[in-house]
């Protein structure tokens, strides 16, 4: 990914400090599942994928969603458009309840914020044409337009995106995976939405397909004042392309801030985790890391840990960890909240 980090700190950092405007605001939201357990007779568990979580999405941000598998990073963002159940809490989009208010409400939540998903064939219809894919949020939202300006808008869109005209009229299998998430692109955003959910998607792809995917989405975003929430597994990745970044651990925020601040300052010792499991190409910069790798399994979410979730696998955990869930604490200005009794760096005292 090294052909895009050139400048990327500079465009980040203007784009944080011009574009203040808060689109999403996500308060305590949490997302259950009732499975069954087994024995007999049958009984019923409650899944907690995601418990509590609350952030904010500003015009023209990138926030980095992160954590191992199963911590709920994908179900977070199917929630947010209510493709999955919300147990409890708020979604506000532009002061707007969408959770709990009229229907009309979560249509434009919807219609306002868009989503690429991870496998970028498995994502398309295989019965449509590409530019029938690309045209079918228009037709849904936007009724009032004629099937010439549709057409048009789609032509250019494909365009946009890196594809040829010529491709509208083939289906989705002749692609490859970089041209089908090309697609996906361009069907996210042909609606010209204020935030587009990006569901891993450059995991699937090779390297240099993901650096030009993920310089398309810097493109647009910068062209269009787009919000991004971008979940992914690769750090690297994540960091390239985030303002800020939020990491999750079975269900719970385990730590929020600029990018710079966790990448460079990460506080709680998952965050520290994952940063010491990144790969470093040089041999001997790996030999001088000190880190320590993470030990166990991931606790399940039928049956979560008492106090923080980490605390299992945590080489710092004391008994308060076991005793108290441990809030989101800031240690000083411009550092990250972290919810850790025992974060990296002292005076941890609760945020404004």
């Amino acid at each position: 990914m090294s052909d895009i980090t050139n400048h990327v700190a500079d465009d980040l950092t203007t784009t944080s400090q011009t574009e203040t405007e808060t689109l999403l605001s996500v308060r305590d939201l949490s997302v259950n599942f009732h499975v069954a357990r087994g024995g007999w007779p049958w009984q019923k568990a409650t899944l907690h994928a995601v418990n509590g979580v609350s952030f904010d999405v500003r015009r023209g941000e990138t926030l980095g969603l992160v954590g191992e598998s199963g911590c709920g990073k994908s179900t977070l963002a199917r929630a947010l458009i209510g493709l999955a159940p919300v147990a409890k809490g708020s979604v506000l989009w532009r002061g707007e309840e969408t959770v709990s208010g009229a229907h009309r409400q979560l249509g434009t939540l919807r219609r306002d914020a868009q989503m690429i998903f991870q496998d970028p064939l498995a994502s398309l219809d295989p019965r449509m044409s590409i530019g029938e894919i690309v045209a079918e949020p228009l037709r849904t939202h936007a009724p009032h337009l004629g099937r010439k300006e549709i057409d048009r808008r789609v032509l250019t869109m494909l365009e946009r995106v890196g594809l040829n005209t010529q491709h509208a009229v083939r289906r989705a299998h002749e692609f490859s995976g970089g041209q089908c998430q090309r697609v996906g692109i361009a069907r996210a955003l042909i609606g010209d939405p204020g935030l587009v959910i990006c569901d891993e998607p450059v995991s699937a792809l090779d390297v240099s397909i993901q650096a030009q995917i993920v310089n398309l989405l810097r493109d647009l975003q910068r062209e269009r004042s787009l919000s991004l929430l971008f979940v992914a597994h690769d750090l690297a990745v994540v960091k390239t392309i985030s303002h800020r970044v939020m990491v999750m651990y079975l269900g719970r925020v385990m730590e929020i801030g600029d990018c710079h601040a966790v990448y460079d300052g990460a506080r709680h010792p998952y965050t520290r985790a994952l940063l010491d499991a990144v790969p470093v190409p040089d041999p001997a910069l790996a030999r001088l890391r000190r880190g320590t790798p993470l030990s166990g399994e991931i606790p399940s979410p039928l049956d979560p840990p008492s106090g923080c979730a980490f605390r299992t696998r945590c080489p710092h955990a004391s008994d308060s960890c076991a005793a108290r869930l441990p809030p989101l604490l800031r240690a000083g200005a411009g550092q990250s909240l972290a919810a850790c009794w025992h974060p990296f760096g002292s005076g941890a005292t609760p945020p404004a």
